[in-house]
């Protein structure tokens, strides 16, 4: 299929692209911690993917590759939005009614992973979800971010570090506070 679609089959690319659709989301979610620049995140990344597919020589798995072009996707389109001013903030924040009922069950637990992961360093929290949301091994994260193996290893372990602090019981309870593990 991805032959196909290398050679100008929109259908293949089409299909292609719909078959790793989540895979690109669940990268661009865990990312960017929010599902709207998720979403923006994901159409950039696949957008990446179609146009640069040429570019894939086949000396790795395509999903190795696809995860190193969404990675490298995801991150410019969050850089490029951390460039720009947000307006209506404070406006947003006076809305927010801190009184409400807790969230309940697996919805609080995914809402508080996904805020320790938004606060992890950019290398860390990258290498975390590689390897322990899409069950990456080491070598295939060192060949998507271009980096050694035993930085590989120290990332995700400096990053579950900070991750299991940040989720003590006692440390997540004011998230605003919280800029950096």
């Amino acid at each position: 299929m991805v032959r196909a679609a290398q050679k100008g089959d929109t259908e293949a690319l089409d299909q292609l692209l719909r078959r790793h659709h989540d895979k690109v989301w669940g990268i661009c979610r865990r990312l960017a911690g929010n599902d709207a620049d998720a979403l923006d995140a994901t159409q950039e990344a696949l957008i990446a993917v179609a146009t640069r597919l040429n570019r894939f020589d086949g000396k790795s798995r395509f999903t190795t590759w696809l995860y190193r072009v969404t990675t490298n996707a995801c991150l410019d389109e969050l850089r490029r939005r951390a460039r720009q001013p947000l307006v209506g903030l404070d406006a947003a924040f006076e809305s927010v009614d801190l009184s409400a009922p807790p969230v309940d069950g697996l919805v609080a637990d995914r809402l508080l992973i996904d805020a320790a992961l938004a606060r992890l360093p950019e290398e860390f929290r990258v290498a975390v979800v590689l390897r322990d949301l899409l069950d990456l091994d080491y070598a295939e994260i060192s060949e998507i971010l271009d980096i050694p193996p035993g930085t590989v290893r120290s990332r995700i372990a400096r990053g579950r570090a900070a991750l299991a602090n940040f989720l003590r019981p006692g440390n997540q309870t004011d998230l605003s506070e919280r800029q950096n593990l």
